[in-house]
């Protein structure tokens, strides 16, 4: 490929990547390149009763190259565009005139079409900017999820929420859907009376007669981080930048969960990796539906409610999404064949995070209980397997959400540690990740910009030749299958790590001593331990292998075996509490099967469900339906 990272729009600091090249992203269909995008503006009336989101999009464009006659936009089959048009200046003084523009709409792939609106000469002025306005209609699509009532938290009121990674957003707004391109944007939502509604972006105003909310980012970023939600939600501050959202019926557990806690993250990883630019950073729980475990949008991070359950889960996850505050979000990868450099530097930087304010063993333990489950993925996958590279290659019409697993985390976080260790002080390389920040802040990057930077920050690295040292090539790191070339030293987690390696190892003799393994205090311990003792167990265990296997989902464990009546039967007391999304999916799992007979299909979808017992029971079977469905997806 041919890259060319692009910095942010109106307001951006960063200096421009050290590529020159034009980027090609196989997952947009726009041409993005031939336009700057400054800004653009949604307009936007939720109606939850039919599920719909109707409203109009203005997009500020200066094209930079000569000879453009279209721009192309990435869209949706679940959006309907309803116009087009734009503003031109009149003739002799003369007002604007609006010109109503010729548009259609042509497949792209499974997760995406592609919108080709036609310019007149009178619009295309080279190094000028024009307004393109686009009325649209959008409803079910992938970015978007509706939650009815039973499917949230309180089971009181329905809630709505999009989440645009990877190439989701072009069903939410028509966009130049590449991470490529950042911008700047503005927001007006027009909701019902009882509903609160949130943005990745500051609330600018807010009309409480009219229940209109106003947005605005003002840092440029790419479409995926454009995210809303809407519902009953409350909040409580938690420290002087940050408050919690939530339905009623959780906000007080999790405002005790986190406590103060945030702003002290927030301050240690703005001494480790420079100022947090962001201005606010709330964070918003979302019911069990939600269909990743956190979210890093600007300023307000999604998490899954069901997170609350664990506090060092809780820990760990919303460290990282403030770690994307600076390694994602300000500086972000330039193509989704590139993901390792916002999550395996996130990762890094996560950790960096936890081991100021919570010590080298915490921190070890965390990463040897990741890096086992990335070695358990290893071996599940084969050495050989290409999802294991770090720049991944993808043909066209691959979604690029596939490329979502442990080793854009984990290999990742391995790279930039060795990265680390080359440079003998981790405060110098402290140092470097704030230069580096610094250079790239609201730019788009690739691989070879980190790395000509990393060079030319330590002269003498470059000139022992590090990039080609034999067995650890910078080049094999990015481009081979396989584990890790090296792992970091994770001895000081021994105190933490060791029980569970020696209990393991007394549980695998075949005649366990009950006294001997009954003088462990496993109530001491913390959950990453016991969830390291339990993976290390199943590891050891005569199970089959496809019982083993994370990615098989549980239903069609079930569907296999002699489990198919069960599985019908937990489906009909769960539907109502599953989300469209995930129903369907199980619907397809139930119906393949030749052992549940197809006219039994219509009683399923049509006759009630079970009602919870009480409006406060948690959705404990739709919770673990859609772990599982999650884990293979």
């Amino acid at each position: 490929h041919l890259y060319s990272a692009v910095d942010g729009g109106r307001g951006a600091e960063g200096g421009r990547s050290l590529a020159h090249c034009r980027l090609v992203d196989v997952a947009s269909a726009s041409n993005f390149h031939s336009f700057k995008l400054r800004h653009f503006h949604l307009d936007l009336h939720l109606n939850f009763a039919v599920k719909r989101i109707t409203g109009w999009q203005v997009l500020e464009l200066t094209p930079v190259q000569p000879g453009v006659q279209s721009l192309i936009l990435d869209t949706h089959p679940s959006l309907l565009v309803h116009s087009v048009d734009c503003k031109v200046p009149g003739a002799s003084g003369a007002p604007d005139v609006v010109l109503s523009l010729t548009y259609r709409i042509e497949p792209f792939t499974d997760y995406g079409s592609s919108l080709n609106i036609s310019l007149p000469a009178a619009v295309i002025r080279p190094h000028r900017t024009f307004r393109v306005t686009i009325r649209y209609t959008t409803t079910d699509g992938p970015a978007i999820w509706w939650l009815d009532a039973e499917l949230t938290c309180g089971q009181t009121r329905p809630l709505v929420f999009t989440q645009g990674h990877s190439v989701c957003n072009r069903s939410f707004f028509p966009c130049f859907d590449t991470p490529a391109v950042k911008s700047t944007y503005s927001a007006t939502v027009r909701v019902p009376e009882g509903v609160t509604v949130l943005m990745s972006a500051s609330r600018s105003a807010y009309s409480k007669q009219d229940r209109v909310f106003q947005f605005s980012m003002e840092y440029p970023v790419p479409a995926y981080l454009v995210a809303l939600v809407a519902g009953d939600l409350q909040h409580a501050d938690i420290g002087p930048r940050s408050r919690v959202w939530a339905e009623p019926c959780i906000l007080t557990c999790a405002v005790s969960k986190l406590g103060g806690n945030v702003e002290r993250w927030l301050n240690v990883a703005e001494g480790l990796f420079g100022p947090y630019v962001w201005g606010r950073y709330d964070i918003v729980f979302l019911p069990p539906s939600f269909p990743i475990v956190a979210m890093e949008n600007p300023c307000l991070t999604f998490i899954i409610s069901s997170i609350l359950e664990s506090q060092e889960f809780l820990l760990i996850d919303v460290i990282h999404e403030i770690a994307h505050g600076w390694f994602g979000n300000a500086v972000t990868n330039a193509t989704w064949e590139e993901m390792w450099l916002s999550e395996g530097l996130a990762t890094y930087a996560q950790r960096r995070i936890t081991t100021e304010a919570y010590g080298d063993a915490f921190t070890c333990l965390e990463t040897v209980f990741r890096l086992d489950a990335l070695h358990r993925q290893m071996r599940l996958l084969g050495d050989n397997n290409p999802v294991s590279k770090l720049q991944a290659k993808f043909e066209p019409g691959v979604n690029p959400s596939s490329l979502m697993n442990l080793f854009t985390y984990e290999k990742g976080f391995c790279f930039v540690s060795y990265l680390s260790q080359l440079c003998g002080d981790i405060e110098r390389f402290d140092s470097f990740l704030r230069a580096y920040i610094e250079k790239f802040r609201f730019s788009s990057v690739i691989a070879q910009d980190l790395l000509d930077f990393f060079l030319g920050f330590f002269p003498e690295l470059k000139e022992s030749c590090v990039a080609q040292r034999e067995g650890l090539e910078f080049e094999r790191w990015l481009n081979g299958c396989g584990p890790p070339l090296c792992e970091p030293d994770l001895s000081a987690g021994k105190a933490l790590t060791g029980p569970v390696q020696h209990l393991c190892d007394l549980w695998g003799v075949d005649a366990p001593e009950p006294q001997v393994i009954s003088t462990f205090d496993l109530s001491s311990w913390s959950t990453f331990q016991t969830v390291l003792f339990l993976d290390r167990l199943l590891d050891r265990s005569p199970l089959p292998q496809g019982i083993k296997n994370p990615f098989l989902p549980l239903y069609e464990d079930l569907c296999g075996g002699v489990m198919k009546c069960f599985a019908v039967e937990v489906f009909y007391q769960t539907q109502a509490r599953l989300h469209p999304n995930l129903r369907r999916t199980l619907q397809q799992i139930l119906f393949q099967s030749s052992a549940l007979n197809i006219s039994t299909a219509p009683s399923l979808l049509t006759s009630p469900p079970s009602a919870p017992s009480s409006p406060t029971d948690p959705p404990a079977n739709g919770t673990i339906a859609l772990r599982d469905v999650n884990v293979s997806a």
